[in-house]
């Protein structure tokens, strides 16, 4: 009798001989040869019947088969690239539908604190070593440090003040942002040249931080941190284009064909047309142009008309298999953080206030509500000038205050313009107000959650869980209430808030908790920050999987063209090490992209995968360094956009 093994190894021989058919008679089923063949896969399409297939077939940047090993056969012809999976999980590209992409780029380049817990004397002993490392840099030359928790250190020991960086070996103007982006530590230098003093009022939609006699402590958040940054002399052109290529290099190795800068301006634009230009873009870009609060309020229409021109100048059809430069959303920052020492997301109630002592700790309510940075009626008026222009409104909201004014906002446009054309997008939703769960699916908000804060960390328990109080702890990171609830979750990462680690953030929407053999987990560092946040449900595996695929798609108003595996849609594609629907919980986070495809093309392979972009990567290599050395050292342009960063691509917090 004939054993299994023995026919698959027969069926094996004839795929074989029947591909080398199709090679020698160049489409052997009279159908126009593909340029690249995928199979012997499982093909996890993320369509609407979340089909299973075995192989792929991609003409001209699209997907032109989607079936078994035998039906791809007709497509392979003389110069058809065939790729064997070996078994491999093949599916859409990631879609990262918020980060930060040029001050992701930018914190590659500086001094990288590593998101580490550091006490006072551990963040100055790491910062004289940056200081250290760079003795060419003169008296005058800003020491920028990046990805600095600002949490663990007030938690671990106290707040620092300019005074720590003070005491440091150098008379260089020093500024050290924190991984949120919500902080700037600053040293008395750098407070002179950015001329804040005793007598500097606070920004609006920021505050600098003062001792009992008004003097500013060196601590400067939100916009208080722009103010004292606007003073750092700007990247220029060439900087800025080393951060966007650092940035990409970044993007395909962790899979991601096509993402949202969440806090853009010209700068953004400028630096990824121009590496479009030279053949360089690897992901597909969606610009979302950052609004200034102050600017915003006074004149709605004119802030969103002034964005709207910045926009003229990129890209309106994207339905094309190279990548494309697409502005069309503009951000607007609700509120702050809820994370302490900050409290500055805006809630409902007051943040808790400890009455007691440390030994003997007393929680009740204080006066802080937090920062509400917008008023309903004007993100009306934003909302309404938004859509006729042709774009969506982006809102940052980690208080439940916040949610519930951005939620009201867009209730009371869609009641007076039923017709109107909107696709707004609540990011970050940290703590929302149970009755508000619902209200994401009746107004078609979607739900843009970073899934890494979903876990234990210095950010989340300690003084913020105290400050939150219990009621609304237990509600931090509602990903998966508002799933049952009926929302329409997505997935941004905020990078570079925190390390870019795209599995380790889908395990933790899954899981609600780290990975204790992750180096990026929290859960790395201290038992302490082992087990899920809370008893807020988890999501599914297809869940995340969908947030991160067709649901991000939709929000960047792609799903015709991305998210699901259907012929016709452009072949961004990516090939996991681990099947993600089959490994353990405990192992989700354990993965690895292995080759990623944009429009047909493989930008990104390692292992078994490498030879296929060897090519590439050269000429990629190539036009870097012929770009470097035309690169201008003059200053950036300023922006147009109220508010935009100001010429370091940094961006605000979230």
């Amino acid at each position: 009798m004939t054993s299994s093994k023995t026919i698959a190894a027969v069926a094996a021989l004839a795929l074989v001989a029947a591909l080398a058919a199709g090679c020698s008679g160049g489409g052997g089923g009279g159908e126009a040869p593909a340029d690249l063949v995928l199979r012997s896969g499982k093909v996890v399409t993320m369509d609407n019947g979340r089909r299973i297939a075995q192989a792929v077939a991609v003409r001209e940047g699209r997907i032109v088969v989607v079936g078994s090993d035998a039906e791809v056969m007709p497509y392979v012809g003389q110069k058809t690239q065939v790729v064997d999976l070996g078994g491999r999980m093949l599916m859409p590209g990631f879609i990262d539908a918020h980060l930060h992409a040029l001050a992701g780029g930018r914190a590659l380049l500086l001094c990288d604190l590593a998101y580490a817990p550091l006490t006072r004397s551990q963040l100055a002993a790491r910062l004289q070593a940056c200081v250290d490392a760079t003795p060419e840099a003169g008296p005058d030359v800003w020491l920028e440090a990046v990805n600095w928790d600002r949490q663990s250190t007030s938690a671990l020991d106290a707040d620092p003040t300019r005074a720590l960086l003070d005491g440091l070996n150098t008379t260089r103007p020093i500024a050290v942002t924190s991984s949120d982006f919500h902080t700037v530590l600053a040293n008395s230098r750098a407070l002179a040249l950015a001329g804040v003093s005793a007598a500097t009022p606070d920004p609006s939609g920021g505050k600098f931080l003062r001792d009992g006699s008004g003097v500013p402590t060196g601590i400067c958040e939100d916009a208080a941190g722009f103010q004292l940054k606007a003073a750092i002399p700007p990247d220029s052109e060439a900087d800025q284009l080393k951060q966007g290529r650092a940035a990409l290099a970044a993007l395909r190795e962790q899979g991601i064909t096509s993402f949202m800068d969440a806090a853009a301006g010209e700068p953004h634009l400028r630096v990824f047309q121009a590496l479009r230009a030279s053949g360089e873009l690897t992901a597909r870009v969606q610009l979302a142009l950052n609004l200034d609060p102050a600017e915003a309020t006074a004149q709605p229409a004119q802030a969103i008309a002034e964005a709207q021109a910045l926009a003229q100048g990129t890209a309106r059809n994207v339905d094309t298999p190279a990548p494309a430069v697409r502005a069309r959303w503009v951000k607007a920052f609700v509120d702050g953080v809820v994370n302490a020492p900050a409290d500055t997301g805006a809630l409902l109630s007051p943040y808790l206030q400890n009455a007691g002592t440390d030994a003997a700790p007393r929680w009740v309510p204080g006066s802080n509500l937090g920062q509400l940075y917008y008023s309903s009626t004007t993100l009306q008026a934003l909302l309404g000038a938004a859509a006729d222009a042709g774009m969506d409104l982006h809102f940052h909201a980690t208080g439940e205050r916040a949610v519930r004014t951005a939620l009201d906002s867009v209730a009371a446009v869609r009641r007076a313009r039923p017709g109107a054309d909107m696709r707004p997008a609540i990011a970050h939703d940290e703590t929302v107000a149970v009755a508000d769960y619902p209200r994401f699916a009746a107004l078609d908000v979607m739900a843009t959650m970073s899934f890494q804060w979903a876990q234990r960390a210095p950010y989340s328990i300690g003084d913020t869980e105290n400050h939150l109080g219990p009621d609304r702890f237990a509600r931090m990171e509602p990903s998966g209430s508002l799933r049952r609830a009926g929302a329409r979750v997505v997935h941004g990462s905020d990078w570079p808030i925190d390390p870019f680690d795209t599995f380790l953030a889908l395990k933790i929407g899954v899981t609600r908790s780290g990975d204790p053999t992750n180096p990026h987990s929290a859960a790395f560092i201290a038992p302490v920050f082992e087990g899920p946040i809370n008893a807020d449900p988890g999501l599914s595996r297809d869940d995340v999987l969908a947030a991160i695929t067709r649901n991000a798609a939709h929000q960047l108003r792609m799903e015709q063209q991305l998210g699901t595996i259907e012929v016709g849609k452009l072949a961004d594609l990516i090939v996991l090490e681990k099947d993600f629907l089959s490994v353990p919980d405990e192992a989700l986070g354990r993965n690895r992209v292995l080759m990623t495809v944009v429009g047909g093309q493989p930008v990104h392979a390692v292992g078994a995968f490498d030879g296929l972009v060897a090519g590439q990567r050269q000429q990629l290599n190539a036009r870097a360094k012929v770009l470097s050395a035309r690169g201008s050292a003059g200053h950036v342009i300023p922006s147009t956009v109220p508010g935009a960063p100001h010429g370091h691509g940094d961006g605000h917090n979230h």
